[in-house]
């Protein structure tokens, strides 16, 4: 999978999948992603939570299932510093409607159960037809 996005490919962020075929996606470091020293920006974490929920979302419901997916309000949880090396990030959706969607996602370095940063996202699903 692609992720299609000039946000994504600007970021260089790659997808993966974990042992259960879910989606992962990967956040190198990178100058263009820095904070304060030896620190990831707050706002490549949130852009890499946003990301990964809509994503998510157009995965589960086809490519044929939405014209577009727009944020209607993505609010972050930053819990801790993220070192500059290799973030991760999945999704989980919450609730999938024929109109919105109820997303929450992760972010971690190390440890999947050590997040650097969560996010819950509420999404407007515009269908085509």
């Amino acid at each position: 999978m692609t992720l299609n996005s000039p946000y994504a490919d600007a970021m260089g962020f790659t997808v993966e999948r974990d042992d259960d075929g879910g989606l992962i996606i990967v956040m190198g470091p990178g100058a263009d992603k820095r904070g304060r020293p030896g620190f990831v920006h707050g706002g490549a974490l949130a852009g890499l939570l946003e990301t990964v929920a809509v994503v998510t979302v157009i995965e589960a419901i086809g490519a044929t299932g939405a014209a577009q997916v727009k944020p209607i309000n993505f609010t972050v949880n930053f819990l801790r510093g993220a070192r500059e090396k290799p973030t991760y990030a999945r999704a989980r959706i919450e609730r999938l409607g024929r109109r919105i969607a109820n997303v929450e996602a992760i972010a971690w370095q190390d440890d999947p159960e050590a997040p650097v940063a969560m996010a819950q996202a509420n999404l407007m699903l515009v269908r085509e037809g």
